[in-house]
């Protein structure tokens, strides 16, 4: 075996061709990924390290958190999507992947991984490690990935440093962590000022520490580059102009504009398509650059003359063999996608048949790896399994805002058979609250089947541990915030398959239903507010059948928001009153899957939502229950 210190020593043309022996050649090349828990700062972060890494203009304006590109993603602060970048250190390249931080899409984390040599765990100075923070550290180390520790947000007051470095060392050996990984450096930060330091007492003005301690820590990429080419498909994009393109790290050899290529699956030993290279593309900054050629190592766009899935493998002809893919978690969650039938269907959507449906969600399938969809029992339904609630909400959400119109069921979480009993998922749940809020969380877990794991009190704030069925979380969200009065902090991540737990009561409460079409008017609505609480106010369309409001009693309740009063030609001074109504609830998108129940459907248009029963009909309804 022969062995080259950079790139620059060898002909890679010349070196692609060789299959006397195995040649490796050590890349001036990092791969990192940035991984950690929802807002610990990790998109903060890399845009601080794109910004001190040179990638902008200095007269430049750079938006916070540049890496968010999704308008999703901006609305609600979080990552949805992993993205590359890359910025020069030196002579040496770094590429960067942001990784989202929510449990529901930890797919994009377990896909991103495997482009990676490295990993930046990014972990609240206060906080501390969360469920989150366990799960992708726990993917980074079966991986056998070089970890670096940055402890964000160190110039937060209740910040609590040496605690939190205990906590990741300790989370690090309950992970069974290999001894270099426990020998991780400790790099102290705060992406907001831009700031760090391998000291707490002595920071530096600037991000100069990270970068050494990622040069210095993670390994460069080593390949071989005397076999033929390989590269594992870990990202898909589509360009109007090349069509489909595929993200990932070669592992050997070099690649060509033109070059002819077979694409595997190591999952599917049907699949052998042959295809041209249409084109190469590095990343640059925050961009794609044309490049001719590309080599093992650093992370490449290969557009091809063929379709190619995330988890295919490209390969050279001289060598026709897949590589693993690591399989992606299984979702627990599913919804049924249908066909809106509602009386107002069709007259705000563009997209509104069943092939588009279908198209579209076989189309996210192919892009999102822990996504799963499958055919229903009619030509109009389909059934799509996700991680949670939110990962359905967010495709719901760009369904919409694609001019999709649809309906969606109620979530349920998908059981299991394990030695002939029935088993479902189990989240591990964890809450920070202010000590006066402790006892009416304890009291709604006992109802949702929740078992106390931990406790742990900070100052004037206790986090507790519960696991609990996936399905006592669903709708629980709404009402822990008016439990803690919005100050408790709430998260998820899924922990194990086991033994079913029970009924669970879904909703306590009932709906209002809408006895007749029309509009709602002052008078029926005054009328119907001694019933509940509103989800609609005045001048709002409505149909018989569709959910108005909420029942605190707990049954459905048919009402006439519709009425109006009766006109006669003998009127008093006086004698009518002002109509002043409470202003209805508006539930958001995710607010209206929390509130559905299994009668219920949530119809979707790019500009409304409306909660309506399945059947709309009072009499058929009445029938059906019986």
């Amino acid at each position: 075996m022969q062995v080259y210190n950079s790139s620059s020593q060898i002909n890679n043309k010349l070196i692609a061709r060789l299959s006397n022996f195995d040649v490796y050649y050590v890349m001036k090349i990092r791969n990192i990924a940035i991984i950690a828990h929802v807002d610990h700062g990790k998109t903060s972060l890399v845009n601080e390290l794109l910004k001190q890494g040179n990638v902008f203009r200095e007269n430049q304006k750079v938006d916070d958190r540049v890496m968010d590109s999704n308008a999703l993603e901006r609305e609600r602060g979080i990552t949805i999507m992993a993205k590359n970048a890359s910025f020069q250190y030196g002579d040496i390249k770094v590429n960067v992947i942001d990784t989202p931080g929510h449990a529901d899409f930890g797919g994009e984390v377990e896909r991103a991984l495997s482009m990676a040599d490295g990993v930046l765990l990014v972990v609240d100075s206060f906080e501390g490690p969360m469920p989150q923070t366990r799960f992708v550290l726990q993917r980074a180390i079966e991986l056998n990935h070089k970890i670096i520790i940055v402890i964000n947000k160190i110039d937060r007051p209740d910040a609590r440093l040496g605690e939190v470095e205990d906590e990741v060392l300790e989370l690090l050996m309950d992970l069974k962590a290999t001894d270099e990984q426990l020998d991780s450096p400790i790099v102290y930060a705060s992406a907001r000022q831009g700031i760090a330091g391998l000291n707490p007492s002595d920071i530096a003005t600037n991000m100069k520490p990270l970068f050494e301690a990622i040069i210095k820590h993670i390994d460069e990429p080593k390949v071989d580059a005397g076999s033929p080419f390989k590269m594992l498909v870990s990202a898909a994009e589509h360009s109007d102009y090349l069509g489909k393109m595929a993200i990932g790290k070669p592992v050997s050899g070099s690649l060509n504009v033109g070059d002819q290529i077979v694409v595997v699956d190591y999952n599917n030993q049907n699949l052998n398509s042959k295809a041209k290279v249409a084109g190469l593309f590095e990343f640059s900054g925050m961009s794609h650059k044309p490049t001719e050629s590309v080599n093992a190592g650093d992370i490449a766009v290969v557009a091809l003359t063929c379709p190619v899935q995330i988890g295919n493998t490209i390969c050279s002809p001289l060598e026709i063999s897949p590589i693993k893919f690591a399989k992606i978690s299984e979702p627990s969650v599913e919804m049924t996608f249908m066909v809106n039938d509602s009386p107002f269907a069709g007259k705000e959507g563009k997209f509104v048949t069943s092939r588009n449906l279908r198209d579209r969600l076989y189309k996210e399938a192919e892009r999102d790896v822990s996504l799963r969809v499958r055919d229903g029992d009619t030509s109009e339904k389909f059934l799509v399994a996700g991680r949670g609630e939110m990962h359905l909400a967010i495709l719901i959400e760009n369904m919409r805002r694609e001019n999709y119109e649809l309906a969606v069921s109620m979530p349920k979480v998908l059981y299991k058979e394990i030695d002939s009993v029935r088993c479902e998922p189990i989240d591990k749940f964890v809450v920070d609250v202010p000590e006066s809020a402790v006892g009416v969380v304890m009291e709604k877990m006992g109802l949702r089947k929740g078992e106390l794991v931990q406790m742990t009190t900070v100052g004037d704030r206790t986090r507790v541990e519960f696991l609990v069925p996936s399905r006592g979380l669903f709708g629980y969200k709404s009402e822990f915030l008016t439990d803690t009065r919005g100050e408790g902090i709430m998260s998820s991540v899924f922990h194990s398959y086991e033994k079913y737990r029970g009924d669970i009561a879904r909703r306590h409460t009932g709906s209002l239903i809408a006895h007749e079409a029309g509009e709602s008017n002052g008078y029926g609505l005054m009328n119907a507010e001694s019933r509940g609480t509103l989800f609609i106010g005045i001048g709002v369309p409505v149909y018989a059948g569709m959910v108005v409001g909420e029942n605190p009693k707990g049954d459905d309740m048919e009402i006439n928001v519709c009425k109006k009063k009766q006109l006669t030609n003998m009127r008093a001074s006086g004698s009518d009153e002002n109509v002043r109504l409470a202003p209805p609830k508006q539930l958001s998108l995710e607010g209206c899957l929390e509130f559905l129940a299994d009668d219920e459907l949530l119809e979707v248009t790019p500009k409304s939502v409306r909660i309506r029963k399945k059947i709309l009909d009072k009499n058929a309804r009445l029938r059906a229950s019986r």
